[in-house]
């Protein structure tokens, strides 16, 4: 039985940025928050992984604790369980911490056979949260995937990479990360 987990952020939805036309600085006031479309990617291949391998998905984020509204969007989207990592001063986290408080909190929750997170986040897309988490848990990591086969039997995955030149198809061992693309 598989034990994957998904990451995701709670980012600003862009629909609701507006535009001062004097200042020309951003009036944040009355935005709204969603899951960023990346990370929606990676919980609905997380889910589909488990639909035809078994097994459980579990959902996590890191965030302030009004970001706690994001558990119901991404459990309506099939995982059984999520984690909300919160605390006040995580409002503003660079990838490398947020990536260094995943790894703590899955260090402390238990096994896993696979880490999916999106390619990058809708607001920083910064790319960096995947694979520094990956390295903090001292697992391999593929990035760039838009096709992954997992062989549970024999605890390893194939995943096919899209890069600027072409497509690279790698095997990994589980327990592994992937970064996936919106594809």
């Amino acid at each position: 039985m598989l034990k994957i987990i998904a990451c995701f952020k709670w980012v600003i939805d862009e629909q609701d940025i507006r535009v001062d036309q004097k200042s020309r600085e951003l009036i944040m006031e009355r935005v709204g928050y969603k899951i960023s479309d990346y990370d929606r990617n990676a919980i609905e291949e997380a889910v589909r992984q488990q639909e035809a391998h078994g097994g459980s998905v579990v959902a996590v984020t890191v965030g302030p604790p009004g970001a706690r509204q994001s558990l119901k969007d991404a459990l309506s989207r099939g995982p059984e369980r999520a984690w909300f990592i919160s605390d006040p001063s995580f409002a503003a986290l660079e990838p490398s911490q947020t990536a260094a408080i995943l790894a703590e909190a899955i260090k402390t929750k238990g096994e896993f056979d696979l880490i999916i997170c999106g390619e990058g986040s809708s607001d920083l897309y910064a790319q960096q949260v995947g694979p520094a988490l990956a390295q903090r848990l001292g697992i391999p990591c593929a990035t760039y995937v838009n096709k992954v086969t997992l062989e549970p039997g024999e605890k390893k995955l194939t995943a096919e990479r899209k890069l600027d030149d072409g497509i690279e198809t790698v095997s990994i061992q589980l327990p592994a990360l992937i970064t996936v693309l919106p594809d």
